[in-house]
């Protein structure tokens, strides 16, 4: 059985719409995003609305943008796992590395001002629900796969006649 180019189209909108709805229940679970979290967040919110405008439309080149926008969802996966793993280094920002910079009340005044959830710890692991070492999956690396999963979607969306 082929899928039309709206069932693909709506399979990747929804798909994304389920990324977001889950990322806002592990928030409400207790799992505080960080700030690359949230950064991973926009790219779903977009298709969301690129996925209205396909359908209302039929334009092959919002499944074009759609492809493009879950490359760089897939991009920010990646490069979050990498720093929650410690291939590499993430944004000073939230991983507790680089310059603080300013005087001790500056930096007092933006430690009260709101909570740091740091972005190279891994607040959830599959593998600590299903113990076995293959599955030490990270919210991050689900979201790195499922959006490359999403972009191939669209793809195929957009060559569809």
């Amino acid at each position: 059985m082929t899928m039309t180019r709206t069932q693909l189209i709506l399979l990747a909108t929804f798909g994304s719409a389920a990324f977001l709805g889950g990322a806002f229940l592990f928030q409400f679970a207790g799992y505080a995003p960080c700030q690359m979290c949230f950064w991973q967040r926009w790219p779903h919110a977009i298709v969301i609305a690129l996925g209205a405008a396909a359908l209302a439309t039929k334009n092959r080149l919002i499944c074009w943008l759609g492809a493009a926008t879950m490359f760089v969802s897939t991009g920010l996966g990646l490069y979050h796992s990498g720093v929650e793993r410690k291939w590499w280094d993430g944004p000073s920002s939230c991983t507790g590395g680089g310059d603080l910079g300013g005087s001790a009340t500056d930096l007092l005044d933006s430690i009260l001002a709101a909570p740091v959830v740091m972005c190279d710890e891994i607040p959830w692991r599959l593998s600590d629900w299903i113990p076995l070492e293959i599955l030490d999956l990270t919210m991050a690396n689900f979201n790195a796969m499922g959006s490359l999963v999403f972009a191939a979607l669209w793809i195929v969306a957009a060559r569809k006649a």
